[in-house]
């Protein structure tokens, strides 16, 4: 039988005029199919079918009907919102499961619709707003269709978006892998709800859903917790697992434990040690301060030492004799340990002492080709120290080079002493020894410098940034026994540091007494750290704070202030929004640049638009290029947890005819793709390197430094480009010291932390990393004060992973990096190995005739050493070969010997595709993905982790165990260049004095 082609509706419209219902009904059913073709002609009769649809004596599937095909020809014709609206009125007849444009469009608008409408109702506390029930239906067929045909995640977000948390958990419940499905929508909570109420209310739900699991995933759980600043829920967990007879639920304690502390939220975590109940001993009342003592955890110095022993030996006598309280009391000590942050500081500060692999013939370049005469650039070069040692407590460098140093003067003595500080971060326990001979003598009035008595406070707390607990009281003290501006000034800065995030009223009020004095520098340094000390409190005093700004006459305490107010809405959001619209509409050009970073901190890391687009605004319209340039710089803040987009919405910006603009781009890009490598960053800032204005250029030295930090040659070229260009512009004697500065502060970077750290602001968790978001944030403000550059080790994140077992050690074990050595390894040293002049030639001469000359005697010589050693040293190099970076530190230097050797052997022998890494091993960011765990290893990860503290168990408990990391740096450097406590203590009051003007000085110390 032949089908007929309808060529047109028109016969069928006709019979829309019929009296009779049924050919009514007929001719709407073939329109139906119809209308994809013949909308243009059914068009012309809408207003006939929708007068059929109004028509209450007409069927109501036949209405429904007539709806439908209307609310199809308004879709055809580009009206959605009329379509929408009839596609209601359509009832079941809109089917959601239909495979079609039509439909996907317009649940998208119903979707959309839905979600704004339930937004509003939200944000407007009365029931003004009105959702229609229709409108719901819809949406609620879509989602339980969703459900039905297993598209979990896209349930789930469409319930985010549209508020619907019921449906939301009907999804997670019912999903076949409940734990994947809850760990995504974490990720989509945290990356695409824009308002901080609505996400805590997503993450409630979570845990809700978590807790109810046969096991629940108490690792996120406990992240979702802290994130809701819910103390008590993450203490009751600890203690659960604590108490537990497994030895795995104490392991994964610990590692909640640890993963907590990488958000650097220090008084949450303080709220959380505090609420652990103690042991149950029959002295109940003397057991009770003991428990919560490992408090002062980072005390200071020595004595504290033997005091933190006794609290724990003292713990552990007051327990009774029922033996699992005797259990819970040791595993409540060791989680104390961590939470305080107390042991992983030490771990970290074993590591960076360990893996230290700076290269000090650089700064001796950068000594020499800088002349004296140039404070800036004298200074520099000390910044760039106390960065490339940063936390690895090494100061050869300073000790090597003393008469150098004592040239410092006035602020620049200030700076040196202060980045003993970077260099000693973590140093907990012998900080304030090692500060000794700087710090103020009590009321002797010390006749030390008061530059680098100043500085001396600085350093203590850069030392104990975030974990001050043991040292606060002695800054307070030194704040408040002094009136000299300079130890003032440095007293602040310190106590900002060490009491971070804490809001403690009295230090508050402390504070606030030196802003009073109204002294420009002292003032200053309390506006900034009155903002760390509140920081993310979203506290009333911040209008206090702004109050005194408008009050007083200083130029620099009302910029201290300005980023002390912006300080304190950290991670508020919206909740900033009022306190933003005020600093943004100050007539002062200074609060309105407070405005900038107000916004670029209360949204830090959550690419909000509505932020983005204010930043976007002021950059081009303000009348104050400070404001311009801060207003840029901010984007980089709002944007670091999705860093791909920076380049691309500042690309414009970095063209911009107005040099401060260009700078903010550059610093922008260097902030949010920190660490990253990223390609696009790397490619927006090569050309400022080579901008005409100087500052520029220093910019985007300093930015190309943050986005290379531990990227090697062998995975972007262009890391070894831009060696050679810093090298090329710290010697070039005509250079600008504006860009001399920037190359020489971009060589630390570079290199930061004995090359063993990189810049991080999101955990592994994808939680902001508190200190290092600030430190970050204040570093940007050396633009007016150099001293401040110090604050950007707040933000460097050790790379390493660090296996530790039930007793928090690292036993020594191997596991795979499946990737080219050559791609992670450290840079290639300018040291020289210094066994033979042979091996020297090749790597310090460039010419290439002089290559070939030395290739041919490296050749002869090899010959003559493989003779000699009878092939023993072959076997340790294809050895070493094998381990690659991660052999021993006691192997560096045949590694070395190894590398500049190499490369006739590498041409006859490929690179191998993997290497082993013992534990603990530098692991950058960017091989992560190429860990492997090896199959019959003795030790398994409580967590899957590619680096950080990962705790392990112990597949074979019964053997012995080797251990790698054994002695804290104070005593391992006794034998090596570090230095011991002592020695380090001696060096510093040795330094202390060549330091000092006056003669008679020295001869008092050094006898």
């Amino acid at each position: 039988m032949a089908t007929t082609i309808v060529s047109s509706a028109s016969g069928l419209l006709a019979m829309l005029n019929e009296s009779h219902p049924m050919l009514k009904f007929n001719a709407l059913s073939k329109l139906n199919n119809l209308v994809d073709n013949f909308w243009p002609e059914i068009s012309t009769s809408v207003p006939v079918i929708e007068s059929l649809y109004e028509d209450e004596g007409f069927d109501q599937r036949q209405r429904q009907l007539a709806a439908l095909v209307v609310s199809k020809v308004f879709y055809y014709l580009g009206e959605l919102n009329d379509s929408l609206s009839y596609a209601l009125g359509a009832g079941s007849l809109f089917d959601v499961s239909e495979d079609s444009d039509y439909v996907h469009t317009l649940l998208a608008k119903a979707i959309d619709e839905y979600a704004s409408l339930k937004s509003k109702a939200a944000e407007s506390s009365d029931d003004s707003v009105k959702v229609d029930p229709r409108l719901e239906a819809i949406v609620e067929r879509m989602l339980d269709k969703c459900i039905m045909d297993g598209k979990y995640q896209q349930a789930m977000g469409t319930a985010i978006e549209c508020r619907r948390l019921d449906k939301l958990e009907e999804a997670i419940t019912k999903s076949d892998n409940v734990h994947g499905t809850l760990s995504y929508c974490i990720y989509v909570s945290h990356s695409f709800v824009n308002l901080r109420e609505y996400r805590q209310e997503v993450l409630r739900l979570l845990v809700k859903v978590f807790q109810k699991l046969p096991s629940p995933d108490y690792l996120s759980i406990c992240q979702c917790l802290m994130f809701l600043d819910e103390p008590e829920g993450v203490a009751s967990i600890l203690e659960k697992l604590l108490r537990s007879e497994n030895k795995d639920d104490a392991l994964l304690a610990f590692q909640i434990a640890f993963d907590l502390v990488e958000n650097e939220h220090q008084a949450f975590l303080i709220n959380v040690r505090d609420r652990l109940s103690p042991p149950k001993s029959q002295p109940s009342e003397s057991a009770q301060p003991k428990a919560s003592d490992p408090a002062p955890d980072a005390s200071a110095s020595g004595p504290d030492d033997v005091q933190m022993a006794d609290n724990d030996s003292a713990s552990n006598v007051n327990v009774p004799e029922d033996p699992s309280e005797t259990l819970y009391a040791e595993r409540l000590n060791k989680l104390k340990g961590i939470l305080s942050g107390e042991t992983s500081i030490k771990l970290t500060l074993q590591f960076l002492f360990s893996h230290n692999k700076s290269d000090l013939l650089i700064l001796k370049t950068i000594k020499q080709s800088v002349e004296m005469r140039n404070s800036v650039c004298h200074s520099a070069t000390i910044y760039a120290n106390a960065i490339m040692h940063a936390g690895t407590t090494v100061d050869t460098f300073l000790r090597e080079n003393l008469d150098w140093l004592s040239r410092a003067t006035n602020w620049a003595k200030f700076s040196a002493t202060a980045g003993l500080g970077v260099i000693h971060r973590g140093h907990l326990q012998q900080g304030r020894s090692l500060m000794a001979p700087y710090l103020p003598q009590g009321g002797s009035g010390g006749g030390g410098s008061p530059y680098s008595e100043g500085g001396a406070l600085y350093a203590l707390g850069l030392i104990h940034a975030n974990h001050g607990e043991g040292i606060k009281q002695f800054l307070r003290d030194s704040m408040r026994t002094t009136t000299v501006e300079v130890i003032q000034h440095g007293a602040c800065l310190g106590l900002g540091l060490a009491a971070l995030g804490t809001a403690d009223q009295a230090i508050y009020d402390e504070i606030k007494s030196v802003l009073f004095t109204d002294s420009a520098v002292a003032g200053e340094a309390a506006g900034i750290s009155l903002g760390l000390l509140m920081v993310g409190t979203a506290t009333e005093k911040a209008s206090e704070m702004l109050g005194y700004a408008h009050e007083t006459q200083h130029e620099k305490i009302i910029r201290g202030l300005a980023l002390g107010i912006a300080l304190t809405v950290y991670g508020r959001e919206e909740e900033a929004d009022t306190l933003i619209e005020q600093l943004t509409r100050d007539q002062d050009p200074i609060l309105r640049y407070g405005g900038m970073y107000a916004l670029a901190l209360a949204y830090s890391g959550t690419a909000n638009n509505k932020a983005i687009r204010q930043l976007l605004h002021f950059a081009v319209s303000d009348v104050s290029d400070d404001v311009r340039r801060t207003a840029v710089l901010a984007l980089g803040f709002v944007l670091y947890s999705d860093p791909e987009q920076t380049p691309r919405i500042v690309s414009l910006l970095s063209e911009s005819y107005n040099p401060h603009v260009r700078y903010g781009a550059a610093l922008a890009v260097g902030i949010s793709c920190a660490g990253t490598g990223l390609s696009e960053a790397i490619s927006l800032l090569e050309p400022l390197t080579s901008d005409v204005v100087d500052f520029v250029r220093q910019g985007a030295l300093i930015a190309m430094a943050m986005v290379m930090v531990q990227i090697s040659e062998a995975s972007d070229a262009r890391v070894g480009t831009f060696r050679r260009q810093l090298e090329k512009i710290i010697l070039d004697k005509h250079e600008d010291t504006m860009s001399k500065m920037g190359a020489i502060l971009a060589s630390g970077i570079l290199d930061a932390g004995g090359r063993n750290v990189t810049i991080r602001l999101l955990s592994k968790t994808k939680h902001d990393k508190v200190t290092a978001v600030v430190g970050l944030a204040v570093f940007s403000q050396f633009w007016y004060w150099y001293p401040l550059i110090y604050f950007i080790s707040l933000s460097f994140s050790p790379t390493a992973f660090i296996g530790l077992n039930y007793d928090l050690k690292a036993p020594k074990f191997e596991f795979l990096s499946h990737a080219k050595p050559s791609l992670f390894e450290y840079p290639k040293p300018t040291t020289v190995p210094t066994t033979t002049s042979a091996v020297k030639l090749p790597t310090a001469v460039l010419s290439t005739s002089a290559k070939a000359k030395a290739r041919a005697k490296k050749a002869e010589d090899q010959k003559a050493n493989a003779e000699k050693s009878s092939g023993a040293d072959s076997s340790s190099v294809a050895s070493g070969a094998g381990k690659g970076k991660a052999s021993t530190e006691k192997d560096g230097e045949s590694m070395q010997v190894e590398k500049v050797d190499g490369p006739s052997e590498k041409k006859s022998e490929p690179e191998p595709s993997f290497e082993i890494l013992t534990n603990p091993a530098r692991v950058v960011p960017a091989q992560e993905k190429y860990i492997k765990f090896l199959q019959d290893s003795r030790y398994v990860p409580v967590k899957l982790a590619p680096s950080g503290f990962v705790l392990l168990k112990d597949l074979r408990p019964t053997e012995p165990e080797v251990f790698a990391l054994t002695d804290t740096p104070s005593s391992t450097t006794t034998s090596t260049a570090g230095g011991s406590a002592t020695a380090q203590q001696s060096s510093a009051s040795a330094m202390a004095v060549d330091e000092e003007p006056q003669p008679p000085q020295p001869f008092e110390y050094s006898s």
